[in-house]
């Protein structure tokens, strides 16, 4: 009989282990509204959740409209840390320079360096695993005559070099979004290419933010 509670007993650990090992990567996106629309049929979240295995990741959306990158350091601990994530992918940066020009609420850049490396410190307190990407366009136009280009250059950096500094993932789709619409957009049109409206994604966008995140996930599992 001790034999038979025995063997029970590990029979119990080792199927307690299987359902740890099993257990999925957990990743919130973590950005604005752009991130909010990602998890849309068709956006950027709901294209990668069909292309990533439903049992190796669960991917949760946490964009808001609007928000700049202290509105993610305040609402960070209810609406990321509170999910318990293994993965923070963080995708902002626009609204922090667009808004600039729109209504004079953008985010200075020493404010938006530290505001940023706060939030990266906070989640690695909590042992989450960070993925950093830079804003990728507010305007398509190929010629560097879009109004944000060199703002939203300048804040890219910010978050390369932030990356570079604390050896954190990048997704540079800044760059990636300025080499597709060089080979992509011969017409110079400012929107229509992987935007609808020069900042929110259409669905070639989508499919080009999703195949983007897809190889930085793997890296980072």
């Amino acid at each position: 009989m001790t034999t038979f509670y025995r063997f029970l007993s590990l029979a119990f650990i080792a199927g307690l282990l299987a359902m740890s090992a099993a257990k999925p990567t957990r990743v919130v996106f973590f950005g604005d509204s752009i991130t909010q629309a990602g998890v849309n049929p068709g956006g950027y979240i709901d294209k990668l959740k069909k292309m990533v295995p439903a049992d190796q990741y669960e991917l949760i959306g946490a964009g808001i409209g609007g928000n700049k990158i202290y509105d993610l350091f305040l609402r960070m601990d209810e609406d990321v840390l509170a999910k318990q994530p293994d993965v923070v992918v963080i995708w902002v940066g626009v609204n922090d320079v667009w808004h600039k020009a729109t209504s004079g609420t953008g985010t200075d850049p020493d404010k938006f360096v530290k505001f940023y490396e706060a939030v990266i410190k906070k989640l690695q307190a909590a042992n989450v695993r960070v993925i950093l990407c830079t804003p990728a366009a507010i305007g398509e136009k190929t010629d560097m005559t879009n109004q944000q280009d060199g703002d939203l250059n300048q804040y890219s950096q910010f978050i390369r070099d932030l990356a570079k500094k604390q050896n954190l993932p990048l997704v540079d789709l800044r760059k990636a979004f300025q080499e597709y619409d060089l080979k992509n957009n011969p017409e110079n049109k400012d929107r229509g290419i992987l935007t609808t409206d020069r900042v929110h994604l259409n669905e070639t966008g989508n499919q080009f933010v999703a195949d983007q995140m897809k190889a930085v996930l793997a890296a980072a599992k």
